[in-house]
This record gives C-alpha cells, sequence and structure tokens, in this order.
C-alpha cells in the first residue's frame, strides 16, 4: 500500500525577466515559465506520481516575485514518511541552481488547502525611477527591475491624490486587459491599500550624483483582474507627468470600459514585483513548520 499524499505549502521567488511568465507553457516552447523549473526539479524527488505546482498568483513575461506561493502534493513510496519541510526547500533549490528562481520556505498544509483560493490578500509593488532622461540611463544593476518614465520628476502630492479615487470596491473594467477569462470574471475588485513613497535603488549611494530618485507604487487586494496593476500604474504615472489630471482616474473608473483606457499609458512589465501572498494563520501552522 502506498503512502498517503501530503500537501505543502511553498514560498518562492524568482527574476522573471527571462521568462514566459509563471505559469507553464508547453515543452516546446523557446521560453518557458517558472512552474516549468519548478516542476522539473521537483521531479527529482522521485515522487510516486508527477508533481504539479499548484501557482497563488499569476504573473506576466518579465514580470518579478519577491514572493510567489504555490501549493503541490508529494506522494511517496510505502514505508516511506512525508519530507520534513526542511528537504522540500533545499532540494528543490539544489535542481534550480541555474536559474534566479528560488525556494524562501515551506508548510505541511491540509488536504483541502489550496494555494490559490485560501489566499486573503496579495500585494504587488511596482518600481520607478525619475531623473533619466533615457531608459538608457537606468543604472545597469537596475536594468528590467524598474521603469523611467519620461520627464525628471513626478508631481507625487497629485498621484497620491488620484490614488484615493482607487481606493475601495469598484468595477475595475477600464484597468484591465483582455484575455480570455474576461468574459468570466467580475471586474467588481475592493483594492485595500494604494501607497506611492521614495525608495532606495540598488546600490544608489554609490551614484547619489546622479539625482536618480526611486518610487514604489504598492498595491494590495484580494485578487486583481489581468494587467490592473500595470494599468493603475501607468494611469497615476501619466497623472504625475501632468498628462491626466487626479479627476481622470474616477472618471476612468466610471467609465466602466477598457478601451476608454489611455493609449500608450500602460506600465511596462520590468518594474513589477508580486511582493507577498497572505494566508489566515490558521491555514498555514508557522510554529517550527517552516524551513528557511
Amino acid at each position: 500500500m502506498n503512502s498517503p499524499q501530503t500537501r505543502y505549502l511553498v514560498f518562492f521567488q524568482y527574476v522573471g525577466t527571462n521568462y514566459s511568465g509563471v505559469m507553464k507553457t508547453l515543452t516546446d516552447q523557446p521560453v518557458l515559465g517558472v512552474q516549468n523549473y519548478l516542476e522539473r526539479a521537483a521531479q527529482n524527488l522521485r515522487p510516486l506520481t508527477p508533481i504539479k505546482f499548484y501557482v497563488s498568483s499569476r504573473t506576466d513575461t518579465g514580470v518579478h516575485a519577491l514572493c510567489n506561493s504555490a501549493h503541490l502534493d508529494v506522494q511517496r513510496a510505502a514505508g516511506k514518511p512525508p519530507f520534513p519541510e526542511s528537504v522540500i526547500v533545499s532540494a528543490l533549490n539544489y535542481h534550480l541552481k541555474p536559474e534566479p528562481i528560488r525556494i524562501l520556505s515551506a508548510y505541511r498544509v491540509s488536504d483541502n488547502f489550496h494555494a490559490r483560493f485560501s489566499a486573503l490578500s496579495r500585494t504587488y509593488v511596482y518600481r520607478l525611477v525619475t531623473g533619466c532622461s533615457h531608459h538608457s540611463q537606468i543604472p545597469v544593476f537596475e536594468r528590467d527591475l524598474c521603469w523611467a518614465p519620461k520627464g525628471d520628476h513626478l508631481n507625487v502630492p497629485a498621484m497620491q491624490e488620484a490614488a484615493g479615487s482607487l481606493l475601495g470596491t469598484h468595477d475595475f473594467s477600464t484597468f484591465r486587459s483582455v484575455s480570455s477569462e474576461t468574459p468570466f470574471k467580475s471586474p467588481i475588485k475592493t483594492l485595500a491599500q494604494v501607497d506611492i513613497r521614495p525608495s532606495s535603488g540598488f546600490m544608489s549611494h554609490h551614484y547619489e550624483y546622479r539625482g536618480l530618485q526611486f518610487w514604489e507604487l504598492e498595491f494590495k487586494s484580494r485578487s486583481f483582474l489581468y494587467k490592473q496593476v500595470r494599468r493603475m500604474a501607468g494611469a497615476l504615472v501619466a497623472v504625475g507627468q501632468g498628462r491626466l489630471a487626479p479627476y481622470h482616474i474616477k472618471e476612468l473608473l466610471e467609465i466602466r470600459d477598457l478601451l476608454a483606457y489611455p493609449l500608450n499609458t500602460m506600465a511596462p512589465a520590468a518594474g513589477l514585483f508580486l511582493k507577498s501572498v497572505e494566508y489566515d494563520d490558521a491555514d498555514v501552522d508557522t510554529e517550527g513548520n517552516a524551513a528557511e
């Protein structure tokens, strides 16, 4: 008789520049998804059945994750106990070594836990840098990790005023892009947090003389629509540049038409990071159960 399956929740991070996104793609594609590499590494655990990662939060081509999550089921041969969480982390990371993908921690969870549907909220951060007259002036250490919009500065108070219109429960139809799921997903979302704050770049204190200023736009909600964060970030930057006024953000929400979104305004993928996925503590036993 085979051993029962054991379900694990894993938190992982990646630099998304060279992947098609986090979700699995056909193996004959020239660019694969992060999930392809996770599942390839997991087969080295020698499970009785192939391991599939159920990813909590989809990210697109070029988007990064400071912390994404997924659950997986591992079934071992008869008589073999479940893997300790520390083994899951170390074994996966060993076989992921060539890739900029790392498992941060692992937890055993109940069989009815689902990484996507059990999530309470997700937080994204969008990184900007001002003071670059051209994208080629972005420091090499920041390449593909932030966006340098045109102009030397942004009107941050105007952006913060505009961000207030996004808070709360709205129909975000104007702020989503078309996908295969568009007809089946409600555009009603509740944005719990929008913050705009100064930040620092990697090793930025070594080139302070250049006058670069980094910014972070942070968005928190239970879930988001397809490309919603990039469209919200782009619209807020347009306010900061003076191309839109703060009241335009409220108008765009009220129009509820994705075709009303201003052309060439959506923020590029490179500056976007999934920061965290939050769960109820009762679903994830963190007492002595994690491995980092």
